[in-house]
């Protein structure tokens, strides 16, 4: 009886014991708070806060259902983030993360577990944000057509003969751009969808000049995470501009005054000289008339 009262009692003070040491760690070591994942062009961050004084941090991370990892970068750290792009090798699974809360390097703890935070789950595949892709605007030579040459954004990623990839290595088929354009002197848009980064753009007025951007379009993610970043903003020439949008009012009002400046001086010096030799003929003929007399 005495043994089983001894028994009880000893259980009871390692409990307390570890709920003291567990309640002091939560004091002493404070939790990770807004843990977020943030990823561009398959570059992925997980990043939480706030920057750690007197300890430090450890993630730990897997994918669901798998055992955790650790990657040494990121093993009592003292920044507020980890850069897991190249642990996250199935680019299709989705992860969740631990920061564990933890001291220094080279402080000793007996702490069993140390406070920490989860993540919520993330796939490179399906969650990455895809940045602005470049493109150049080609015109047929009859005016009729205009093809658009957009440039793959380049990625965060490398094959295994360290080569980078860009977002059609990655997506292949299921990358997709959506152009959107109007007549540069309009305000209505169309939309076209291609499966192709040569983008031809055949329902066009000859000659007029088109505005168009352009942007990634992945239609099997979830509707926010379909559209990549907007491409710059461009314009193709246009061939039929008249002089007045061509030089503006101002510049040919001042052409015009000046031909007509010149035209005026021209008559002016015409007329002069007109009467200077109607002068001299009528004094020469006047001469003529007194030397008869």
């Amino acid at each position: 009886m005495e043994s089983n009262r001894k028994t009880k009692f000893g259980m009871l003070e390692l409990a307390l014991v570890v709920f003291f040491m567990s309640s002091s760690a939560s004091e002493i070591l404070p939790k990770a708070q807004n843990v977020a994942w943030s990823s561009v062009n398959f570059k992925s961050m997980l990043t939480w806060s706030p920057k750690p004084t007197n300890y430090s941090y450890t993630v730990e991370f897997s994918e669901l259902g798998q055992d955790r990892e650790r990657t040494p970068h990121c093993i009592r750290t003292m920044e507020p983030e980890c850069d897991l792009t190249a642990e996250l090798k199935n680019l299709k699974a989705y992860y969740s993360a631990d920061i564990l809360s933890e001291p220094m390097r080279g402080v000793s703890s007996d702490l069993i577990e140390f406070p920490h935070v989860r993540s919520e789950k993330f796939s490179p595949y399906y969650d990455t944000a895809i940045g602005r892709p470049e493109f150049k605007i080609e015109v047929s030579s009859d005016k009729r057509k205009m093809t658009l040459h957009v440039t793959d954004v380049p990625t965060a990623l490398f094959n295994e003969d360290n080569k980078r990839l860009n977002i059609r290595d990655v997506f292949g088929d299921n990358l997709q751009y959506k152009v959107t354009y109007r007549k540069a002197k309009s305000t209505g848009k169309k939309e076209k969808i291609s499966k192709s980064s040569i983008i031809e753009l055949t329902d066009l007025d000859q000659g007029v000049s088109y505005c168009f951007y352009v942007q990634a379009f992945l239609p099997f993610r979830v509707l926010d995470k379909q559209h990549g970043e907007i491409s710059s903003y461009q314009c193709s020439p246009e061939d039929n501009t008249s002089i007045f949008e061509e030089y503006g009012m101002g510049v040919i009002a001042g052409a015009i005054f000046i031909i007509i400046l010149a035209i005026t001086t021209i008559i002016i010096v015409i007329v002069m000289c007109c009467r200077r030799r109607k002068r001299a003929k009528n004094t020469g003929k006047e001469g003529l008339a007194l030397k008869g007399v």
